[in-house]
Order: C-alpha cells, then sequence, then structure tokens
C-alpha cells in the first residue's frame, strides 16, 4: 500500500547520508559510551559489545534508578568499566553555551541531563586521545557488534557514522502518529547509535530534543560528512504522552526547518526570518492535517486514538508559541557555540596527555567535589610518587580504633607499617603483599587480621547487608576493597580504606 504524503512535510532525509556497504573493514573502536537513566541491567547489550570489541565501557548515570557503584557491581569484572555518576551541569568543566542560557527558565528548556552526559564523554575522549568512539543508548541492542566495529572503520572519512535503528521506529511524537495512520516516514542517524571521529568533529549535542541531528550539522553552512552502516534494534517506548510531544515540539521544529533547506540542496545560513516564518506555517498545518487522520482512523483502538489526540493537541499548543525570531536566534547562538566548543577543545589538545584518574579528576570545576567514578581497571603507570598520591574514588573514612574483643587473632609488636603498593582489578589477589625486608610471618599475620577485622567492622557498623556504612558508595558482596594497615601498638591496631575498585568475582 502506498503511503501518504504532504507537502508540509519531509518524511525522509536518507539522501543527505551516504550509505555503505557491509563490506566496510572493521576497525579498533576506543570505547563505548552509554548515557543511562535506567535500571543497570539495560547496559548489558552496551557491555556484551564491549567485551566483543575489546573497548572500554563508559556509562553515565544519574537519577533514581541508576548509580556508578550498581553498574560496577552488576556488570562482569572482565568489562573494562569507566562508571561515573554525572552531577548537576554546573559543576562540570564546560563551555557555558549561549544556546543553553536562551532558553533557561523558559518553556523551552529541557529538563533532562542527557546532552550534558554526551558533552561530558566528548570531553574525557578528547582527554584520553580516544579517536574512535560509539554512542550507544540503553534501550539499544546490538545484534552484530561488528557493524560498531564497520562503522568506526568509515571514520577516516567521515565526521560520524550512524547504525540504521530498526525496531520500534525512533521517531518524535507527531511523526509517530504521522507513520501509524498511513504517513510515509522513515527515520534518521542519531545519538542512540553513532560513531564519532574526534579529530574531525567540532560540534557538541545542544540542551535540546534532536541535540544529535544538531551534533552533525555545521551550523553555518552543512550537514558535516555522515554515513550509515550496520543496524541495531530499538526497544520500544510509549510515544504519545502530552509532556513528552510539549519537551520535543521546539527541537522537532528547529532540525526539521534546517533539514528543510538541505533536502532542497541549500545551506543552513538560508534560515532567516522569512524561511522560519514559512517553515512554522507548514509545521502547524502538518499537525493539524496528521491529528485530523487520527480522528478520522476507525482501525486504532480508541484509548490509542485519544491518547494519540491529546499528544498531537499538546504539541500543536507548543507549536504556536515559536516564533520566527526565536528560531534564527538559537541558530545563531548554535553557529556561535560551536565556535566556542572548538576553542575549548583545542585548549584540552595543548595540554600533556592524561591518565585516567587525572582526567576524571579534571573534569570537574576548581573547588567543586570531584566526581564519584568507578574503574575495574588499572590506571596508566605513573611516577611513584603519583602512585603513593593516587586520587580518591570514594570517601575516606575517619580512623576509627577496634574496640576490645573484635580481633581473634594478636599481632606482635612492631614499629613497622604495611602499605599495599597497588591494585590489579583483573587479579583476585590481596592488595596486602609484604614489602622489602618485612618478615612473611608479619605480613601473614597482617592480612589475616586485616580480614577478621573488616567482617567485624561490617557487622558492628554496616547496614546488615555486609556493607561499611562509613563509605559514601554501599557496597555489595563481592567487592574488593584494598586496606592499609598500621601497626601502632602492640594489639590496637587501627583500620582504614584507601581506595575502592569495584569488581564482582565470578
Amino acid at each position: 500500500m502506498a503511503r501518504i504524503e504532504t507537502t508540509h512535510h519531509h518524511g525522509s532525509h536518507r539522501p543527505l547520508i551516504w550509505s555503505a556497504d557491509e563490506a566496510t573493514p572493521p576497525v579498533k573502536v576506543d570505547a563505548i559510551i552509554v548515557p543511562t537513566a535506567r535500571p543497570v541491567a539495560y547496559l548489558k547489550e552496551a557491555a556484551t559489545a564491549a567485551l566483543s570489541l575489546g573497548c572500554p565501557l563508559v556509562t553515565l548515570h544519574s537519577r533514581r534508578w541508576t548509580s556508578a557503584s550498581a553498574a560496577a557491581a552488576y556488570l562482569e569484572p572482565a568489562v573494562d568499566l569507566i562508571a561515573i555518576d554525572v552531577p548537576d551541569a554546573a559543576r562540570l568543566r564546560l563551555p557555558e553555551l549561549e544556546t543553553s542560557r536562551l532558553l533557561a527558565g523558559t518553556i523551552f528548556e529541557r529538563r533532562t541531563d542527557l546532552s550534558t552526559k554526551r558533552n561530558l564523554a566528548l570531553v574525557l575522549s578528547h582527554k584520553l586521545r580516544w579517536k574512535r568512539i560509539i554512542f550507544l543508548d540503553d534501550d539499544i541492542r546490538v545484534p552484530d557488534p561488528g557493524d560498531l566495529s564497520r562503522a568506526a572503520g568509515l571514520l577516516d572519512a567521515h565526521t560520524a557514522v550512524g547504525l540504521g535503528i530498526a525496531g520500534f521506529p525512533d521517531n518524535s511524537v507527531v511523526c509517530h502518529a504521522f507513520r501509524a495512520v498511513g504517513g510515509s516516514q522513515e527515520t534518521f542517524i542519531g545519538g542512540g547509535a553513532l560513531a564519532v571521529a574526534m579529530k574531525r568533529n567540532r560540534s557538541f549535542f545542544p540542551n535540546i530534543y534532536n541535540d544529535d541531528w544538531l551534533f552533525v550539522l555545521d551550523a553555518g553552512k552543512r550537514l558535516q560528512s555522515v554515513a550509515s552502516v550496520g543496524q541495531v534494534l530499538q526497544y520500544p517506548y510509549d510515544p504519545y504522552r502530552v509532556e513528552r510531544a510539549r519537551a520535543e515540539e521546539f527541537g522537532d521544529v528547529l532540525a526539521e526547518g534546517i533539514f528543510w533547506l538541505l533536502d532542497q540542496g541549500k545551506p543552513a545560513s538560508d534560515g532567516d526570518l522569512a524561511h522560519w516564518r514559512d517553515f512554522l506555517e507548514h509545521r502547524r498545518r502538518f499537525i493539524e492535517q496528521v491529528r485530523s487522520m487520527v480522528e478520522s482512523q476507525t482501525d486504532i483502538d480508541s484509548t490509542v486514538r485519544t491518547r494519540m489526540e491529546e499528544a498531537l493537541t499538546a504539541a500543536l499548543g507548543r507549536c504556536a508559541c515559536i516564533t520566527e525570531e526565536l528560531c534564527d536566534a538559537y541558530m545563531k547562538a548554535l553557529a556561535a557555540d560551536q565556535d566556542r566548543w572548538q576553542r575549548h577543545i583545542h585548549r584540552i589538545w595543548r595540554q600533556p596527555v592524561q591518565s585516567r584518574e587525572e582526567a576524571l579528576k579534571s573534569l570537574t570545576v576548581r573547588g567543586e567535589t570531584p566526581l564519584t567514578w568507578y574503574t575495574t581497571k588499572t590506571p596508566v603507570r605513573e611516577p611513584s610518587a603519583a602512585r603513593r598520591r593516587r586520587p580518591l574514588t570514594a570517601p575516606m573514612p575517619p580512623w576509627r580504633p577496634i574496640r576490645a574483643g573484635e580481633l581473634q587473632v594478636t599481632i606482635p609488636s612492631s614499629p613497622l607499617a604495611l602499605e599495599p603498593s597497588g591494585l590489579t582489578a583483573a587479579k583476585p589477589v590481596s592488595p596486602l603483599l609484604p614489602r622489602t625486608g618485612v618478615p612473611v610471618s608479619h605480613a601473614t599475620h597482617a592480612l589475616v587480621t586485616a580480614q577478621i577485622a573488616l567482617a567485624c567492622q561490617q557487622r558492628s557498623d554496616g547496614d546488615g547487608e555486609g556493607r561499611p556504612s562509613q563509605l559514601g558508595h554501599p557496597l555489595p558482596q563481592g567487592v574488593a576493597m584494598r586496606y592499609q594497615i598500621r601497626l601502632i601498638s602492640s594489639r590496637r591496631p587501627r583500620l582504614a580504606a584507601t581506595g575502592v575498585t569495584e569488581r564482582r568475582r565470578g
């Protein structure tokens, strides 16, 4: 059956993308990056892909359903994981963007932190000198991880390469409704599955719906060089929600309005006041047309039809609030922000290459509380002085003497101190190794004592689940910690955490 076309909407922008064949040679992926707000079980697909490709997995967490510590506890210890709890954007060392300031405090301000997470991942990737990264949403399935590697293989010639999204269509509320009533509507590449060439890209993700479309846009000119290869699957979601329709409308207007020009071979700079005035009229007529088509449908469940009508009415109401002046001002701000972002990235590249921990620590504004993160791999080797002063990934609890009766094994008096020289997360070996000059018997006694002291401290201070209450983040069963034992008196050692590396033992 022929699909319905309309003069008020372009249902496809596929001709703007170069489509590669499946013979594209695969190359190494430097990292898979997943912004997430869902439970950690949604990370399993990306973790499997990261293991298959032998690359790090970066997970960026916020909201009530997820955390970096939960991800570190849930995922296999073989995963090279960097899990980060993302705070408010004001604490992060990111450029202040005119596009965000323009919408701040208005009905068009976006209330999610998806763009912040993606931009933070871009900065981290530049600091670590990663060349090819893959953005994956947490509701995306990857049937063939090799498709990610093939997408990365095209980045020598393209700035970004998207994977085709099958399964549930990845469209806005209005476009979903248009397809549901027989409209000709396709999907476009997006941040749900997107390979990015870090050295070629000059853009960022603005805090707006369709931020991924604007990310691949040179705001003053045309689309950056983009391609498509392979396929992933989108999990189903509920598209017909009133709040969703309102939140999407401004970003949908901007993206569709610019791509309306690109489809005709015109540059983005042709988006002047006259263009936006005409396009806004097309947009309103398009939504009214789709709503009329929905009302006339008899083969759609009445409950679903009602929800579709309500969502389209909400989108139409929000569209009526958008002016051509706002669209024009936003696109000018986007062009200015791309220049501002590029200057920020150039400053990063003028700095020395940082280790993983140094890069993570530098992501927050000076004077702000550092990020909380968990990693399962030992960082790049540093000078010995730096290793002795390695930054913490969790707050250090205060020293607490062991109470009488807690220790069942005594330790001979000794002025010596045992300090671990490091921790290798890939090997489940105790980090309490004897240093040169320390008798083996002393090390053995210290190790046994540390294990008993830890167990007693968890029973007496914990929350009933074997997790010390003094730590800033709950530690699930099987977490490996390293401790520093200081022998300060004949039978009264004191115990303190000097760092946390979370991992599950098989």
